[in-house]
């Protein structure tokens, strides 16, 4: 904690660490509980640790489900980024009445609930073929983050000088190859922080998931978790083992591009 912070600060630090560190430790201690031990009081802190919850939970599903999140992830990020980038750098440049249409058009599209979506994806994807496969989930998912990754994306765009772009003009390049070799570029930690933040949003979706992919032998790690809750209770040392399982690989993706991504939104923040 930074010794030079002003009270207001370490107080609002600590109330976050506490807010968020106490829901997490106790989702790392139920894994290593015994399920007569959830909810005993004397064995909140004290207990013996078993991990029979983690050796329940690794084994070939959980290893099928890895697999389907990481193409649905990566397959997503990667659909956003061919749309987004290039439709932020339009709105970037172009001065037009119609760009502030585009720019209403996104936030509403990013205003509409993920549920008023459902059916009408169903429906479509039903006539297209598309349920019970990752190509279907992995649009939904592009679908739903576009607008935001574009909208974040904008900002490092506009912060690329005109005058780079009249250079190249100048020397003859044309538009994609400005683009390509200039604009893109000084742009790419935008599109690094944008490509971070969506993989970790894609890995996380839930409610896509479990609606388009009919067969449970085909859910990704998100919505595997949703199996340990049945009408006959809640295995909750199972789904604590799982949640914290399923979170390694996106802890590991965060430690990674932590600092991208603070510094990427900063400089996002301030254009």
């Amino acid at each position: 904690m930074n010794p030079h912070a002003g009270p207001v600060a370490i107080v609002t630090k600590l109330f976050f660490t506490v807010l968020y560190g106490v829901p997490l430790l106790w989702i790392v201690l139920t894994s290593f509980k015994d399920s007569a031990d959830v909810f005993d009081p004397s064995s909140a802190l004290l207990f013996e640790p078993t991990v029979q919850a983690y050796t329940r939970n690794v084994n070939s599903n959980l290893i099928d489900a890895l697999g389907q999140s990481v193409a649905i992830a990566v397959g997503a990020t990667v659909l956003v980024l061919l749309i987004s980038v290039p439709a932020a750098y339009a709105l970037a440049r172009v001065t037009h009445w119609s760009v502030t249409i585009g720019l209403i058009a996104l936030i509403v599209l990013q205003m509409m609930p993920q549920t008023a979506m459902v059916i009408p994806l169903f429906r479509l994807f039903g006539n297209w073929g598309l349920l019970d496969s990752l190509v279907g989930v992995i649009i939904a998912d592009a679908a739903l983050l576009t607008p935001f990754a574009t909208l974040l994306l904008r900002p490092f765009f506009r912060a690329v000088p005109m005058s780079l772009e009249e250079s190249g003009a100048l020397d003859g390049a044309g538009l994609f190859r400005i683009f390509w070799l200039i604009v893109l570029p000084l742009a790419r930690n935008g599109v690094l922080t944008i490509s971070s933040i969506t993989f970790l949003l894609a890995w996380g979706e839930f409610l896509y998931a479990v609606s388009f992919m009919l067969s449970p032998g085909g859910y990704p790690l998100s919505a595997l978790l949703s199996q340990q809750v049945s009408a006959f209770g809640i295995d909750w040392p199972g789904l604590m083992a799982l949640a914290v399982l399923t979170s390694i690989p996106i802890l590991i993706v965060f430690i990674s591009s932590y600092r991208l991504l603070r510094d990427g939104l900063t400089v996002g923040a301030v254009k």
